[in-house]
């Protein structure tokens, strides 16, 4: 079959963040689908990274983005595509709608300007150009592009990777004949907590799909909430600090479902005190407050089992022994106080990767004493502080915070079970799901090593597929 399409990646090739792509349709026609920060060491194929932001490539052809999900690694960079002359439609799945212009104010405060006046404008210009639709309903997009004998529609399907999240279909047809291009964006695992699992199209002929636990298999969910509650236990033994970093957005609301569930079981059983009763959970985030806060008004998006747990009383995502840190002042309070005081309790704060937020004011309070314990959950891009204390720690090593060095004493653990990611089985199984196969597979976003294992896996499934691995 002819190709009706083409597809350039301008981001997520040389690792997980920047995610980028652009489906070209002829050559005054095509579309985006994210537009994400790079993160760490990580760069696109002329050096964009987290410190030059710009768009590099041309724009003047692209008349729509398409947003699979708000993660700032997706969607970082759409300020600066507006900057660069871009005025087009946003489209993207009504919780996504709602959740970014939160994301992308506090991305433009923190890497552009802290001009409140200036950020209120530029949120207000984007926001106008935001279109929020259903799942799995067919959009044409054919009135957005100069198309003379093409049609494009597409259609949002749920990832399972964060609230919002989607694939996206992408069916070109042009005259008699039809190519469906299918973006996974990032998929989530199965059984992830609050979240329905993703369920593959029937059909696709070109996939471009993330690898980023392609080589990898992570904890049955009994195994790694068994996991969570062992090395938290274990951790604040010696009355001190678990600091867990993680994203605002997606990851820190599974947490907390997690630890309300670990509390519940704990209250309701029989013999003695338990261990959890004295255990304070802090989130230190007013982004992820906030977010919390849009999770629980829509619950409608959550899973049978999160929305059964409401009905019957509980409240997954605010219980007791949760506080939240809002304040900057609140917060510096909170590291001097905990820095001075060494008491058991949880502390989440973002970022999920250690290269920014608040904690990295935690770290370098506590991550030179050894009552302290980083408990990571989450994928560690290469070059970030959070993938050297992952390496490091465990090895007596150091890490370089603010551009000082801090020696790594605190206990370090990894539970690969929370990540929001699919592992490879998920992957796989995506693609298996597909009743007519693709004839193409395109493996972005992850490490070399796993899209080169993924490849091979996903080989065996479509035999007949060309696999390919992009490169900048």
């Amino acid at each position: 079959m002819k190709s009706l399409t083409s597809i350039k990646h301008h981001g997520a090739v040389n690792g997980v963040t920047g995610s980028c792509h652009e489906l070209i349709i002829d050559d005054n026609n095509s579309v985006l689908i994210d537009c994400g920060l790079f993160q760490g060491a990580e760069t696109s194929g002329t050096g964009a990274d987290f410190e030059r932001m710009q768009i590099e490539f041309p724009i003047d052809r692209v008349r729509a983005l398409l947003v699979t999900h708000c993660h700032i690694d997706h969607v970082g960079r759409i300020p600066y595509l507006f900057a660069a002359g871009f005025d087009g439609p946003i489209f993207c799945t009504k919780p996504t709608a709602i959740l970014l212009s939160k994301v992308l104010e506090d991305a433009i405060e923190v890497g552009f300007t802290r001009d409140k006046a200036l950020i209120k404008r530029v949120i207000k210009k984007i926001s106008s150009n935001v279109i929020g639709v259903d799942y799995k309903k067919w959009i044409d997009l054919s009135k957005y592009l100069k198309l003379d004998t093409s049609h494009l529609k597409v259609r949002f399907s749920s990832a399972g990777h964060i609230l919002g999240s989607a694939y996206i279909q992408c069916e070109v047809q042009q005259e008699k004949e039809r190519q469906r291009i299918v973006f996974s964006g990032d998929l989530g695992a199965p059984y992830t907590p609050l979240l329905p699992s993703p369920k593959p199209p029937y059909s696709a002929d070109v996939l471009v799909i993330e690898s980023t636990y392609g080589d990898r298999l992570h904890e049955k969910r009994r195994n790694r909430h068994c996991e969570l509650k062992r090395v938290v236990e274990k951790c604040v033994a010696d009355n001190g600090v678990v600091l867990i970093p993680a994203f605002s957005i997606g990851r820190t609301q599974e947490l907390l479902y997690e630890f309300e569930h670990i509390i519940h079981q704990e209250k309701n059983k029989k013999t003695g005190q338990s261990s959890w009763a004295n255990i304070e959970i802090i989130v230190d985030s007013p982004l992820a407050a906030d977010f919390t806060e849009t999770y629980r008004q829509l619950k409608k998006y959550w899973d049978k089992e999160a929305r059964r747990r409401k009905a019957s009383g509980r409240h997954p995502l605010s219980f007791a022994q949760l506080t939240t840190i809002g304040t900057h002042s609140e917060h510096m309070q909170t590291v001097a106080y905990l820095r001075k005081y060494q008491r058991p309790c949880i502390v989440i704060a973002a970022s999920g990767m250690c290269a920014g937020g608040r904690i990295l004011n935690y770290l370098k309070a506590l991550i030179e004493d050894k009552r302290t314990d980083i408990l990571f959950v989450g994928y560690q891009a290469f070059g970030t502080p959070g993938r050297i204390i992952q390496d490091y720690g465990p090895r007596g090593g150091y890490v370089v915070l603010d551009r000082d060095r801090y020696n790594i004493k605190a206990g370090v653990h990894t539970i690969s079970g929370y990540s929001a990611h699919a592992d490879q089985h998920g992957l796989v199984n995506f693609v298996k799901g597909m009743r007519r196969k693709p004839q193409e597979i395109r493996i972005v976003h992850g490490d070399l090593g796993a899209k080169g294992v993924l490849g091979t896996e996903l080989s065996k499934v479509c035999p007949d597929a060309k696999i390919f691995i992009p490169k900048n």
